[in-house]
């Protein structure tokens, strides 16, 4: 049976190549779209593209929905179809305007890709997603052990997130020079930290309370005035692992250097809601956590408009939109609060922000950018 086509793999090294430096995508995205064509090339036999027609779409999008996720065991989710069949469409589509495949391949073939309109609506449909609170975060800081250098590093990692939101692998790449414990801010410089969409921009300390501030600012002298290190040193340095007597290998201390990836972070942040008796909580989900917060305190358009650019959003309804939903308990209560009367001044701000609202989705659809 063949396992290489020698032409296929050219054509798809040239559209690899126009994901990355055309659209701008990162190597995460391409990858998944490498895997996606890998799927139906080898549900084709590694047939070569030219040959593609409607046929084929049809048979692989049958032939998917039979498979198992490899981790659960269970059929591949909705969401999972539709994004690997919207990647094979895209490439197909891209295909059929590359030389020697135009004549080849029919357009309107790619649109045989497309999942049924009740599988569009399942796969896209927002679902409540589970948000850690603010108490259940400080519970897991407060029963974090900080005796060894690692342990206080773990510990301040944590509070670094939420007294910051920046993104994991934002913190993983942060040096020391970029946060100001003075100014209470942090320069994510997209020269030197991985932000998304490489954006440069200022985050100022959230206010999570002094205990979480304090935290990170014990860090940070630790690094610079006990460690003596430098500007340019990792603000979170990599565990330094080594053989021991026993010949088995164990923690001891620092490495001056960056975690290559946002992977171990994941897994102390993993470690230590396990270790607080509570579900896991990834550290993205802080950011969540933070709108809510927002929402709370922000009393007018022009403190929730700096709260957004804190967590690094050019336009409130990116916040609004990606993290912005209201949980469902908090609906329920939302609801009941409003039926009763409320003192006018409430009004005139609901008035400002609605105001406000209807400016910045005047200003969104202007532009032709999406959401961020």
């Amino acid at each position: 049976m063949i396992k290489h086509n020698a032409e296929n793999e050219r054509i798809k090294r040239k559209y690899f190549i126009f994901l990355k430096e055309a659209k701008r995508q990162n190597e995460s995205s391409v990858d998944a779209v490498a895997k996606a064509v890998s799927r139906f090339e080898i549900y084709t036999k590694h047939r070569d593209f030219k040959a593609f027609h409607f046929e084929q779409a049809v048979g692989f999008k049958s032939h998917l929905a039979k498979q198992n996720n490899l981790q659960t065991g269970e059929k591949l989710s909705k969401a999972t179809l539709y994004s690997t069949l919207g990647q094979l469409k895209a490439f197909f589509q891209w295909l059929a305007m590359q030389p020697g495949y135009k004549s080849r391949i029919s357009y309107t073939d790619t649109e045989y890709f497309n999942l049924s309109e009740k599988d569009v609506r399942i796969a896209t449909a927002r679902r409540v997603t589970a948000v850690p609170t603010m108490e259940q975060i400080k519970h897991v800081i407060e029963t974090m052990p900080n005796q060894s250098d690692i342990e206080r590093r773990n510990r301040a990692l944590i509070a670094f997130t939420l007294l910051t939101g920046a993104r994991d692998s934002a913190i993983a790449s942060m040096k020391l020079k970029h946060i100001d414990i003075v100014g209470g801010s942090v320069f994510q410089d997209a020269r030197e930290v991985d932000t998304k969409f490489s954006k440069t921009f200022t985050t100022f300390f959230f206010p999570v309370g002094e205990p979480i501030q304090q935290i990170v600012c014990d860090w940070v002298r630790y690094l610079k005035e006990e460690l003596l290190w430098g500007n340019d040193d990792p603000l979170f340095p990599k565990t330094h692992v080594i053989n021991s007597e026993d010949r088995v290998f164990t923690a001891s201390g620092f490495k001056p250097e960056h975690w290559r990836t946002a992977s171990p972070i994941r897994t102390i942040f993993r470690q230590a809601f396990e270790a607080a008796d509570l579900p896991y909580f990834n550290p993205h989900s802080f950011r969540n956590t933070l709108v809510k917060l927002g929402q709370q305190l922000c009393l007018s358009p022009e403190e929730f408009k700096s709260w957004s650019q804190n967590l690094g959003h050019e336009e409130v309804l990116t916040t609004l939109y990606s993290y912005g939903e209201v949980q469902q308990h908090r609906q329920g209560e939302i609801l009941q609060q409003l039926k009763n009367p409320r003192p006018s001044v409430v009004s005139q701000s609901a008035d400002d922000i609605a105001k406000a609202v209807v400016q910045a989705m005047a200003h969104y659809n202007s532009q032709s950018g999406g959401y961020q």
